[in-house]
């Protein structure tokens, strides 16, 4: 429990709701730790209101007779009702949104992987207001995190020291099933660790269409992160693959891919700096690839010069097996 709690901790994570027997004496510096007797949120067998407390009341879904039991009884005053569904997962919850969305009662459901959580957060568009995520699992953790919005980059301005032409390669275009807005994008570069902001097709011009749910990414051999935390190759991408899109302040969603598009292209060697890092990427010698400075404009790899800043995610070096970061193992990219 003490490395669970630690291990959270690292993750952003401020709240913790634990059984009491797993406490004793346990220390930690997340902000609080819940348990039953100090929760706000009570589950009654009853509806029944508690002074001072949120009470709610936990339902199994299995028919309409119990949807429409589980609003009879909210309309009682409930405060929330905690949902579990069984095999008809979607159908079931999105009726439950419908009906009680106007009773201004608050739905948690149980969901048991990362996966879960995904689908209950955007059925109907509206979503559930709370999950109950089972999982022992941090890695489980982590993901559901990243889908959530609450994974964060902290990109910096990475300084322009060389533009090279280097002739034709095969490029990839990830076409996204998300529509992206202004100041997203993804993470790519030649090495795990030096990651470029590159931004969506979104904004068009007199000669091209705007094709928002695009990223012409770059090379083939370049990185991207999954959300997972692991990086694919450029090349890897393929319809249903999931990828990070990341805005320009280092906020990450998930999106997922519809179709990557691998063309013979001329290419830009791009290096720059941030800090004692030095990374590359190497993209598509086009006006309509373009990387965002650190006040959130856009700039073309054509019109970029040496000195310029633009916005990248750097860190050490660390070794990757099969994508797959290996903190010990000694490696130098170049």
């Amino acid at each position: 429990m003490t490395k669970f709690l630690s291990e959270i901790e690292k993750e952003g994570i401020k709240i913790a709701n634990v059984d009491p027997s797993q406490l004793r004496g346990l220390k930690t510096r997340l902000a609080t730790i819940y348990t039953s007797p100090s929760a706000d949120y009570v589950i009654s067998e009853k509806a029944a209101r508690i002074k001072g407390r949120k009470t709610g009341m936990r339902f199994q879904v299995l028919s309409n007779d119990d949807i429409d039991r589980i609003l009879q009884i909210s309309k009682g005053g409930l405060d929330f009702v905690v949902v579990e569904v069984k095999d008809w997962k979607i159908i079931p919850l999105e009726n439950i949104i419908a009906k009680l969305h106007k009773v201004h009662t608050r739905i948690f459901a149980i969901a048991n992987s990362p996966e879960e959580v995904r689908k209950m957060f955007s059925i109907l568009e509206i979503g559930v207001d709370g999950v109950i995520f089972s999982t022992g699992s941090l890695a489980e953790v982590r993901e559901a995190l990243v889908y959530l919005g609450t994974k964060n980059f902290d990109l910096k301005p990475a300084k322009i020291l060389e533009i090279k032409e280097v002739g034709n390669g095969e490029r990839v275009c990830v076409d996204t099933a998300s529509m992206l807005g202004r100041g997203e994008g993804m993470l790519i570069g030649s090495r795990s660790n030096f990651l470029f902001l590159v931004h969506n097709e979104s904004v068009g011009s007199s000669f091209t269409s705007p094709r928002p749910f695009r990223v012409n990414a770059g090379a083939v051999h370049c990185y991207t992160l999954s959300p997972d935390g692991t990086t694919k190759y450029l090349s890897e991408l393929e319809t249903g693959s999931e990828v990070l899109v990341t805005d320009s302040h280092g906020r990450a969603r998930r999106a997922t891919v519809g179709r990557s598009k691998i063309e013979s292209r001329p290419m830009l060697m791009i290096k720059a700096q941030v800090g004692d890092e030095v990374g590359g990427i190497i993209a598509q010698n086009a006006e309509t690839i373009r990387f965002v400075r650190p006040n959130g404009h856009l700039i073309s790899v054509t019109h970029l010069k040496k000195g310029d800043l633009v916005l990248a995610y750097a860190k050490p070096a660390t070794g990757r097996h099969f994508g797959m970061e290996v903190d010990d193992e000694y490696i130098v990219e170049k």
